[in-house]
């Protein structure tokens, strides 16, 4: 087996007396695309959280790549590699849908980002962003400013963005929540392909069973913030411990059918 591209060893954080995350362990490889499920207020989130340094861990490490970032923040981590979807809707929601992902694209190429400087100088920078727009549907989008795109259709430019950043460890928390039924597909689709064509890793918070058995290769549950049990789907989905405690009876035919 190759080196984790993520670990968390003994993460847990504590609000008052109430243990959020408690003590997770986890090794997370490179080409792998983890769903991470449980019940409301598992702690699913808050994990997610602690990993891309939203919020300090009260005990706990968090290393990429093999190098402890535990003490760095969210941009530092984002520099690092931890890409989570999700969180960058307000990066600029006055300029273009192109003029956003340009400047991450900018921004990654490491001339850093220029608000006066115009498309024509940046030809090579405008035709990637252009490319990653082709890629997630937005294409025709292009010139609309951001405020003004429909629920779906933000949802598509921030797996744009993160695309963008190009980072080793892709996170989606809940990537289909509020979409219609017409553009969920689209996100579940580019998330597919980022596991086919990558070697990146893929975490993945989700509720609805059927995306799960879709796309997991493997399956970490959490409950009262514990890992209550981890690994392959049909494992998981038929344990005990999910079928009875956390999901209810019935998912093996999901699975099967998926």
């Amino acid at each position: 087996m190759t080196s984790p591209i993520l670990e968390t060893h003994d993460l847990t954080v504590r609000f008052g007396g109430h243990v959020a995350v408690d003590a997770v362990t986890c090794a997370f490889q490179p080409g792998e695309l983890t769903a991470i499920v449980g019940p409301n207020g598992a702690g699913k989130t808050t994990y997610f959280n602690l990993i891309s340094g939203q919020i300090p861990a009260s005990a706990g490490t968090v290393r990429l790549k093999g190098r402890d970032i535990s003490g760095q923040s969210v941009s530092q981590r984002t520099r690092a590699g931890i890409g989570r979807a999700f969180q960058l809707t307000n990066l600029f929601p006055n300029l273009s849908v192109l003029e956003n992902v340009r400047l991450v694209v900018q921004a990654q190429s490491g001339k850093g980002f220029n608000m006066f400087s115009t498309a024509a100088s940046h030809v090579e920078m405008t035709e990637a962003a252009e490319a990653i727009l082709m890629r997630v549907r937005l294409l025709e989008q292009r010139d609309q400013v951001v405020s003004e795109l429909s629920h779906g259709n933000q949802r598509k430019l921030e797996v744009a963005l993160l695309i963008a950043l190009d980072p080793a460890v892709y996170m989606f928390d809940e990537p289909t929540a509020g979409m219609s039924v017409d553009e969920a597909p689209v996100v579940l689709d580019l998330i597919a392909e980022l596991k086919e064509h990558t070697h990146r890793t893929v975490l993945l918070v989700e509720h609805k069973m059927d995306v799960i058995a879709r796309l997991a290769d493997r399956i970490i549950v959490l409950h009262n913030g514990a890992l209550a049990a981890d690994g392959p789907p049909a494992e998981v989905i038929a344990s005990d411990v999910v079928q009875e405690a956390y999901m209810g009876r019935g998912l093996e035919g999901i699975l099967e059918n998926a």
